[in-house]
């Protein structure tokens, strides 16, 4: 089919399934694969709130034990440690997406700077979304991002009781995702495919003949077809509007 239009494959946007390499090289040779970089974020921060959940578990156990009851005079000042720490280990919880969050404000920052207080690895885990975010610069090219991922990688190692958590950052799809800033016409997520499917699926549950295979290539054929004239639908919109006040 794309032969007989005159269309070339150059590449292609995935998610991070191992299905796909081998289907890719077998009938698009030569092709750009492009891991999703959603996908890819996705188990990055994922994994980074993980670390902070350890950290926060770790937190917890440090509290001093108290009796039951009122504590006695003598140990007033272990109440109000645990007190203290109860409260950190509740900001932390309730903050924790500050961890992930792309672009922070000025009162986030100083928001993530007094619940990281004393906490070297806390204040590590968020330079290190901030490095990871660079990543996915379009002003940078291929082989930069490659070399800032290298020396991130490098800097884990600071990072040994956390390393199973943080092993997505090893994971060669990082790489993959990379891709598409040395192509600016490779789409750097799914999301379209990802919005087709969802849209499909929702009329699957009304329109039964939907699900036919025939009914499914002329339902994909009209979603490329409209994602084709996006650009002029601004003026479609702006003439039937201008016809309709005429009218």
């Amino acid at each position: 089919m794309l032969s007989d239009r005159f269309l070339c494959v150059h590449g292609v946007t995935t998610d991070g399934s191992a299905l796909y390499p081998e289907a890719i090289a077998e009938i698009f040779p030569g092709a750009a694969h492009q891991v999703c970089e959603f996908h890819v974020l996705k188990e990055i921060t994922h994994d980074v709130l993980k670390a902070v959940a350890k950290i926060r578990k770790a937190l917890f156990a440090q509290i001093p034990k108290l009796g039951r009851g009122r504590p006695r005079p003598e140990h007033q000042k272990r109440a109000e440690q645990a007190h203290r720490m109860r409260e950190r280990i509740g900001e932390l919880f309730s903050n924790r997406h500050l961890f992930v969050r792309h672009g922070l404000t000025k009162a986030e920052q100083q928001k993530m700077t007094w619940i990281s207080r004393g906490h070297g690895d806390l204040r590590a885990l968020r330079g290190l979304m901030d490095q990871v975010y660079t990543l996915f610069d379009r002003r940078c090219r291929t082989e930069t991002a490659l070399g800032k991922l290298a020396k991130l990688r490098s800097g884990l190692s600071r990072f040994k009781h956390l390393g199973k958590v943080l092993s997505k950052l090893h994971s060669p799809n990082l790489e993959k995702a990379l891709t598409f800033l040395d192509d600016k016409m490779l789409e750097a997520t799914s999301n379209s495919v990802e919005r087709a499917n969802r849209r499909h699926r929702k009329m699957q549950k009304s329109i039964y003949r939907v699900r036919t295979h025939t009914s499914l290539t002329h339902r994909i054929a009209l979603d490329m077809l409209r994602d084709r004239e996006i650009e002029y639908r601004p003026r479609v919109i702006t003439a039937l509007r201008e016809a309709r006040v005429t009218d």
